[in-house]
């Protein structure tokens, strides 16, 4: 392919590019907005079964054509013969699941199974009647959107505006029934109608999407941008977007990239497209990202490591002072050179790690390191050392005089949570604790420090 053809690829000044493009650009906006509700309700395979449930009008709709002696490849009339075919799988998923006990996912395996042999078979008997080709009709298994029509691509423009419409103006409805639909139904919310409206949207996706990417491969634009989008975010107004976004953009260059390497069919490449996309998310996105989590966890572990070694260096000055000062009471924690071996004694950390988190605390400037094997906190870590300290004692009171945790277990449950606290909730335990007198000691908080320094 020579640079200008690949340049009028690009800016799709080829017409049959251009159908192309903005028909899968399309089609991606309407299943990632889709797609996020049925995400959310627990139904992501719902798109796979119907796709499948499609095949039987087909196959019924070229026969009953070719019978009459007509264009049996007419596609209004094929999309239709799938649209009802469609429905009449969705009707029978809500009926299988709303009276009897089995799960969604049988309910869907059911006429995914059934529907999709039934529609094998019927595809096999009607290339045996007279005058009949079914030559192309697998297309609609796999896809084959080169040979798009400006009538195709109309439709796929107003199905997907339709559908665009009804997600906006039926969101509060849609939200409601995925998280809770027994609230819902509570409430006196129509969730039967309300299912139905949903897989109607499912449905309408599928038929469009049959002549894009086939009726195997329409699953995957109902799943991977919404599954994709769900790792940026975790409000549903932003996913919706991310979801319509990402799939708009699977759809755009898959097409792309087809029409520049004609050997690969559309509908594969827009679900590799989809899938590397998914995959970028997976990795980097920052909200649910593996990358970004597993940095956010390091760092916390890290934090964890840095408080705990303040906390065992604060414990031991007080119980230095307690054994130097005759007032058990009011005794004075005093801040002097500590040995090494003492901290790594406070808990079952190895040589190295303490190693690593002492020379941590000595760049943020929280102690020296002296010689002897020796540690001394500065003035900005013996108050934060304090102030550790006395957070993980709140917890404790807290966890004992609130929450009923067994003595024996406080410290374990303490250590577990102490590290989350803010300041707000900080003097919100120093208010509930206020009236009730506990048995563990709190220290003095760094304010306090200050002021007696």
């Amino acid at each position: 392919m020579s640079l200008s053809e690949v340049i009028q690829t690009l800016t799709l000044q080829n017409y049959n590019t251009r159908l192309v493009v903005l028909s899968t650009t399309a089609l991606g906006i309407a299943a990632g907005l889709v797609g996020s509700f049925l995400l959310l309700r627990k139904r992501s395979l719902m798109g796979d079964a119907l796709s499948h449930a499609t095949l039987p009008g087909i196959a019924l709709a070229f026969g009953i054509l070719t019978s009459l002696g007509l264009d049996g490849k007419s596609l209004p009339a094929l999309l239709t013969g799938a649209t009802i075919s469609g429905v009449a799988g969705v009707l029978l998923m809500l009926a299988i699941q709303r009276t009897t006990r089995l799960r969604d996912d049988v309910a869907m395996g059911l006429v995914l199974s059934v529907f999709f042999g039934l529609g094998i078979s019927l595809l096999t008997s009607v290339q045996n009647l007279p005058g009949a080709s079914a030559a192309g009709l697998e297309s609609f298994i796999y896809g084959k959107s080169a040979s798009m029509v400006k009538g195709d691509f109309l439709l796929i423009i107003t199905v997907a505006m339709v559908i665009v419409v009804a997600a906006a103006i039926l969101f509060k409805e849609f939200t409601l029934l995925c998280f809770d639909d027994a609230f819902a139904g509570s409430q006196g919310w129509p969730t039967l109608l309300l299912d139905i409206l949903l897989l109607g949207l499912v449905t309408a996706v599928t038929v469009i999407g049959l002549q894009a990417v086939g009726l195997i491969l329409i699953i995957a634009f109902l799943i991977i941008p919404p599954t994709a989008a769900r790792f940026w975010t975790n409000r549903l107004s932003r996913m919706l977007l991310l979801s319509a976004v990402l799939g708009a953009l699977s759809g755009w260059f898959g097409a792309t990239l087809s029409a520049l390497l004609p050997k690969l069919p559309a509908g594969a490449v827009i679900v590799l497209v989809a899938a590397a996309l998914f995959i970028t998310s997976m990795l980097f996105a920052p909200a649910r990202g593996i990358l970004p989590r597993h940095l956010r966890h390091r760092k916390l572990r890290q934090k964890v490591h840095r408080q705990h070694v303040l906390r065992a260096a604060y414990e031991i000055l007080e119980a230095d002072a307690k054994d130097e000062q005759s007032d058990a009471a009011n005794f004075h924690v005093a801040n002097h050179p500590l040995s090494i071996e003492a901290v790594l004694r406070k808990r079952t950390w190895s040589p190295e790690q303490l190693r690593r988190t002492l020379r941590a605390e000595k760049a943020l400037g929280h102690l020296e390191l002296l010689p002897d094997r020796k540690i001394l906190l500065s003035e900005a870590g013996f108050g934060e050392a304090a102030r550790v300290t006395r957070n993980h004692r709140l917890w404790e009171a807290y966890l004992v005089t609130h929450a009923d945790v067994a003595p024996s277990h406080v410290d374990r449950d303490a250590d577990m949570v102490e590290h989350v606290l803010e300041a707000d909730l900080v003097r919100e335990l120093e208010r509930v604790l206020r009236t009730n007198q506990s048995w563990i000691p709190i220290p003095p908080s760094p304010h306090e420090l200050s002021a007696k320094q």
